[in-house]
């Protein structure tokens, strides 16, 4: 776990080049933002957008963030760095939530992951279903033995904290495509946008289906994996 810490510190902030204007705070030593609706909708909703890294949230964003403001939703992430759903960061990121909570947030807002971040909301939410409020995705990766491990290995080990066999042989306890019983269970909606040429990573949909989620994912035509 040292190996970890020593990752998420070395992370670059993406806070001060938002696309957008946002609170910019703190939670446990790490940096946050929120981005505040000038009309706040009933029960203070928010999208919780992840990767929040070096790059992301930027100006490709900016488009829907606006649409969410406009609505009464605010918008909110929070720089864990390059983390892989690991149970650590996952513990890290309820810190997060529970300060978005304190701050008169709903308590179940809707998960936004794209790409690397889609594997950061997912296995956040396979361990917090009752926190849940639905999950979209865009282009999100799903299959820790696919992209984060072929393309990013060191990330995947040090949040871990394991080595890859190590990994491998507990893919199934990881994995979030093996642990949607807790989201079905609590009526989780899911909603997922995914290119049909996308080669990082496949998100596997006949086993989410045999879990109990009905498809419900368009395919962008000719579409690789990138922003929308």
């Amino acid at each position: 776990m040292v190996v970890a810490f020593g990752l998420l510190a070395a992370s670059t902030f993406a806070v001060s080049n938002l696309p957008l204007p946002a609170e910019i705070f703190d939670v446990n030593g790490r940096r946050a933002f929120v981005m505040q609706p000038e009309k706040p909708a009933a029960g203070s909703p928010w999208v919780w957008y992840a990767p929040t890294l070096h790059s992301y949230p930027h100006h490709s964003q900016r488009y829907y963030f606006e649409q969410l403001l406009e609505h009464g939703i605010a918008v909110a992430g929070y720089d864990l760095g390059e983390v892989r759903g690991a149970p650590v960061s996952s513990k890290a990121f309820t810190g997060f939530y529970d300060a978005m909570v304190v701050k008169g947030y709903s308590p179940k807002p809707v998960l936004l992951g794209q790409s690397r971040g889609g594997l950061m909301m997912l296995c956040w939410a396979f361990r917090n279903p009752d926190k849940v409020g639905a999950f979209a995705g865009i282009y999100p990766v799903c299959n820790i033995a696919s992209w984060p491990l072929q393309r990013s290995k060191p990330s995947v080990l040090a949040d871990y904290g394991m080595s890859e066999e190590e990994i491998m042989k507990k893919l199934d306890l990881l994995n979030p495509s093996e642990n949607l019983d807790g989201l079905v269970k609590a009526g989780v909606p899911m909603f997922i946008i995914h290119g049909d040429s996308d080669r990082p990573d496949s998100i596997r949909l006949p086993r989410w289906q045999t879990r109990g989620y009905r498809k419900n994912e368009p395919l962008m035509n000719t579409h690789g994996h990138g922003s929308i």
